[in-house]
C-alpha cells in the first residue's frame, strides 16, 4: 500500500526534503499525532493492562489477553508497561501514522511490512510519517500486539483504555478510517532488541485448581478432566475459551443463584462442556465452577487457535476432595 499522494516530501512535511523533528510541520507548527486505520482486520481492539478493582461494579478486567506479549511489545518501543496497544485477531491490521513512529509487533507471528517492504517481527522498527504499517494474518496462534512509542492515547474509561467487548466499555473495535490519537514518545528511540516469547501452543495445557462448586459433579470428575482430551472450539472469543470434548456429569439439577466469577474460572453450562473465562468475562454467573485456571496459563489460551488440542491438569484435588476419584 502507498502513503498519501506527494511521496517522501509529503511524508516529512519539509520544503525541499529538509528533515523536521517528530510531529513538526513546516512553519514550526506541531502536527497532530494520529494513527489512521487503513485496514482493520477481522477484529482489532485497543487494549492495555486492563481495569483493576472495579469488579464490584460489575465491570470485568478486559485488557490484553496475552499479557506477556503485550508487555514485550511495549518494552520494545520504550513504553511504560501499561501503555495501550492494538490487539489483532487472526487477520492482522494496517495503519498509517501522521508522524514518524517506532512500532513493534509481538504475540502471534505474522508478516510485517512498511509500505510493502518486509521488516522484522518482534523488534522495534521505524515507520516514516505517512507510511503504511501492515501486519499480516497470523501464521501461528491468534492474537498479535502492535505497540507504538508513546502508546495509543484514546480516552480512558474507569482507569483503562481497553475495549471491553462484553460490557461495551472503551473504544469500539477498529473500523477503516478511524483515527486514534497517539501519546508522546518518551525520549530517544529504543535500541532494537528481540524479545523471546513462547510459541503458540501445539497443545494447550491448562492447570486446574479446585473450584467452589466441584461438589456439583460426579465422583471422579477431576480424574476425568486429567484423562480427557478436548479441543478449542471455534466459538471462543475474548470472553471465554470454549471447548469440544467429553461433557462433565453433574450430580445436581437446576442452576445456582448468580455468584461472583474470576478470571480463569471454568464454568460448566448445561451441555457439560467446560468454558474457561478470559479477560472480558462476566463478573457473575449461575453455572457451577468446577475449577480455576491460574492466570499464568491464560496467555497460551489467548494464542490457541480453534481445533488446538486441550488438556487439563488438575492440581490440589485431594482424594477426599469434591469431585475426586
Amino acid at each position: 500500500m502507498n502513503g498519501p499522494a506527494g511521496g517522501a516530501g509529503a511524508r516529512d512535511g519539509a520544503p525541499g526534503g529538509a528533515a523536521l523533528g517528530d510531529g513538526e510541520c513546516g512553519g514550526g507548527e506541531r502536527r497532530a499525532r494520529v494513527l489512521e486505520v487503513v485496514r482493520p482486520g477481522p477484529l482489532t481492539t485497543v487494549q492495555d493492562a486492563g481495569r483493576r478493582g472495579v469488579a464490584h461494579l460489575g465491570v470485568p478486567r478486559a485488557g490484553a489477553l496475552d499479557q506477556a506479549a503485550y508487555r514485550a511489545a511495549n518494552r520494545l518501543v520504550g513504553n511504560r508497561g501499561d501503555a495501550a496497544v492494538l490487539e489483532t485477531t487472526l487477520g492482522g491490521v494496517a495503519v498509517r501514522g501522521s508522524v514518524p513512529l517506532v512500532a513493534a509487533v509481538t504475540g502471534a507471528p505474522a508478516a510485517v511490512a512498511v509500505d510493502g517492504r518486509p521488516v522484522p517481527w518482534g523488534t522495534a522498527v521505524a515507520v516514516p510519517a505517512g507510511a503504511v504499517l501492515e501486519v499480516g494474518a497470523a501464521t501461528h496462534g491468534v492474537r498479535s500486539y502492535v505497540a507504538f512509542a508513546g502508546g495509543l492515547a484514546v480516552p480512558p474509561v474507569l482507569g483503562s483504555r481497553s475495549a471491553d467487548l462484553l460490557a461495551g466499555l472503551g473504544p469500539a473495535p477498529l473500523a477503516a478510517g478511524d483515527r486514534l490519537p497517539l501519546g508522546e514518545a518518551a525520549g530517544a528511540a529504543p535500541r532494537a532488541e528481540a524479545v523471546p516469547l513462547p510459541a503458540p501452543p501445539a497443545e494447550l495445557v491448562l492447570h486446574l485448581l479446585p473450584g467452589p462448586r466441584a461438589d456439583w459433579f460426579a465422583p471422579g470428575t477431576a480424574a476425568l478432566l486429567g484423562r480427557a482430551r478436548y479441543r478449542v472450539a471455534a466459538r471462543s472469543n475474548r470472553v471465554a475459551l470454549r471447548t469440544e470434548g467429553p461433557p462433565l456429569e453433574r450430580t445436581r439439577g437446576g442452576e445456582l443463584p448468580s455468584e461472583g466469577m474470576v478470571l480463569g474460572a471454568v464454568q460448566v453450562p448445561p451441555d457439560g462442556l467446560p468454558v474457561v473465562f478470559l479477560a472480558d468475562h462476566p463478573t457473575t454467573g449461575g453455572y457451577p465452577v468446577v475449577g480455576v485456571v491460574p492466570e499464568e496459563d491464560l496467555g497460551a489460551a489467548a494464542q490457541a487457535a480453534p481445533g488446538t488440542p486441550l488438556r487439563f491438569v488438575p492440581v490440589g484435588f485431594g482424594p477426599a476432595g469434591p469431585g475426586a476419584a
